[in-house]
């Protein structure tokens, strides 16, 4: 986080919202359909926000919403809440564990204020007793513009999942130069970044398989990113394997030309055929809220982490 607040960050913003609403950048004539986490603007100064919502056909809609709410109460306050103090009894008042406040890193800026909005929450993995949900977000501060992803892991209780942990993403820093094809994706409009996963390309340490099939897709879709390498768990879960993503060497898309992957509305040709589309590609592991044939053995699959995204992984 911490980069300047430029008129692009101001004018082009969630869901298709001018006058400085919160999110990534769209042309006017075709914003995208971005629900973000409900907390007004602290002050005029900076954007106004948007509540997120859950959409009411997705695997568990409250784990989301839980997860969403407890990012919020950290991330966004009015002039004079600032601090971890005041952050604490935000998070106490949601019932959650105030400790949680001192997991949050980047999250908690040293601001007077701070808006944020939600871009997305996407299942990093949900069990029958535990869940990770990626809270992908933009936050705000006075003159500058940033925001993470967050890993928020929860655990089922009654009356409402509880919130255990908070690790929020650390892409690392920019590297001083770049290959051909991180720049290429940086500057590719049809490949939407949220910060984290930005933040991961510049850090030149996205696989360069991974850049050139984002490069092809963008040749045929319209995308926007939730994760890529940082911000999502170490290993796929509920196991012990290691996940491909903090290796640089996965994406996950949860919007494709305009329209999210978790909509039923969505038309289900879109999303098979990005899933194929990834597959040629060259991702080895393609994941998605439909069960593809064909392919190598494997190479497609799904499951309820998944109804959310389409994951494409790759080894080479």
């Amino acid at each position: 986080m911490g980069q300047p607040l430029g008129r692009r960050a101001l004018l082009l913003g969630t869901g298709g919202v001018l006058m400085g609403a919160a999110g990534c950048s769209g042309p006017p004539s075709a914003p995208l359909s971005v629900s973000g986490s409900g907390s007004p603007p602290p002050s005029s100064s900076l954007p106004a926000t948007t509540p997120w919502r859950p959409d009411r056909d997705d695997v568990d809609p409250a784990v989301k919403l839980r997860a969403v709410r407890v990012v919020e109460a950290i991330g966004a306050w009015p002039a004079g809440q600032g601090g971890a103090a005041a952050a604490k009894k935000r998070v106490a008042a949601l019932g959650a564990a105030p400790s949680l406040v001192d997991q949050a890193g980047a999250l908690l800026p040293g601001a007077p204020e701070a808006a944020l909005q939600v871009i997305d929450a996407q299942y990093g993995g949900i069990l029958a007793d535990s869940a990770s949900v990626l809270v992908v977000c933009r936050q705000w501060t006075p003159g500058h513009a940033g925001g993470t992803t967050v890993d928020v892991r929860l655990s089922r209780a009654r009356p409402r999942w509880d919130v255990t942990a908070l690790h929020p993403a650390r892409p690392g820093a920019a590297a001083a130069s770049l290959p051909d094809a991180a720049r290429r994706v940086l500057a590719e409009s049809r490949i939407l970044l949220p910060p984290a996963a930005e933040a991961d390309i510049r850090s030149g340490k996205v696989h360069p398989s991974a850049l050139r099939a984002l490069l092809r897709l963008a040749g045929t879709y319209r995308m926007y990113i939730s994760v890529v390498r940082s911000g999502h768990p170490l290993n796929v879960f509920g196991t012990s394997r290691p996940s491909d993503h903090p290796r640089g060497r996965a994406f996950d898309v949860w919007q494709i030309d305009g329209h999210k992957v978790v909509d039923p509305a969505t038309s289900r040709r879109l999303v098979e055929s990005f899933m194929r589309d990834a597959a040629a590609a060259g991702s080895y592991n393609v994941g998605g809220p439909v069960q593809l044939s064909g392919g190598a053995p494997g190479q497609f699959f799904t499951d309820n982490t998944h109804h959310d995204h389409v994951h494409a992984g790759f080894t080479t």
